[in-house]
């Protein structure tokens, strides 16, 4: 199929798109690599009246460190945090992008556009979570920070304001013992179940069994217990605890079953990944 009429705009500076976004209002999209809005439009799922394309931004492409910190624009594509040397407190951002879809997608895809389509398995939404970042935010009253536990409300849904621009995200610490796992059916589908585990915060994190990436405190109470241990029995039991504590019912092709398991499995693994750090 292809997608309804639309009217093309470009941005050439953040104000500039911020301005189109606040003028046309919810009649309009951002785009950048396009690899989940097109699809939505092809199939008409998505019927914007205009595209604010944000791809020629200038600045919006970086990634730099900040301290302890580490910034990713909104324009930085899957393929460059995956080749990128971000050091060993940052290794499971590289790491997690070898799950994002197939290379065409890493190369086009985006962070800011990961994060803004809000897809409850996305990796980027994941590690958002597990890692507290911050999205940075501009709109008609200036920029704002958004936690990442707040920025995702719902299915697909964000507090981010139809008149803002997702600039950057802040990963405001290491995280040298962290790790995501997850499971498609083929490899580039979007994953089933994924987990994410941060071994110092303690923290854990699922993708696949809620509306929005979900914590799990009773797997890192379990977590907390064998916070120093490499000892399989351990992860085993903070899977064990990740799922027992989801709410999932049968899904057309995925019973809940299946996915209690998925989630005992790849907690499990992700733990056992995360120690080996």
């Amino acid at each position: 199929m292809k997608p309804a009429a639309f009217t093309y705009h470009r941005a050439r500076t953040v104000p500039g798109a911020v301005g189109l976004l606040a003028e046309l209002g919810e009649d309009a999209k951002v785009i950048a690599g396009g690899q989940s809005l097109v699809a939505m439009m092809n199939f008409r799922l998505a019927r914007p009246e205009h595209l604010i394309d944000i791809g020629r931004i200038p600045g919006l492409g970086t990634i730099a460190r900040d301290g302890d910190a580490l910034r990713i624009g909104a324009l930085v594509t899957h393929h460059a945090v995956e080749t990128a040397d971000l050091g060993p407190g940052f290794r499971v951002l590289s790491d997690a992008m070898r799950w994002v879809g197939h290379l065409p997608i890493r190369t086009r895809g985006t962070v800011g556009g990961s994060l803004a389509h809000a897809d409850a398995t996305a990796e980027w939404c994941l590690l958002a979570v597990l890692l507290d970042a911050r999205i940075v935010v501009e709109g008609p009253a200036g920029p704002r920070e958004i936690a990442a536990t707040d920025f995702f409300q719902g299915v697909f849904t964000t507090a981010l304001e139809p008149d803002e621009l997702i600039v950057e995200v802040v990963f405001p610490r290491p995280a040298p013992r962290a790790a995501l796992a997850e499971f498609a059916e083929r490899r580039g589908d979007f994953a089933i179940v994924a987990a994410a585990v941060d071994l110092d915060t303690p923290r854990v994190v699922l993708g696949g069994v809620a509306p929005v990436p979900m914590r799990v405190p009773d797997a890192e109470e379990a977590l907390v217990s064998g916070y120093a241990s490499h000892d399989a029995r351990i992860h085993s039991r903070v899977g064990e605890a990740a799922a027992g504590a989801i709410d999932v019912r049968d899904e057309p092709g995925v019973s809940a079953h299946y996915r209690r398991a998925l989630t005992r499995t790849l907690v499990a693994r992700a733990c056992e990944e995360a120690a080996t750090r």
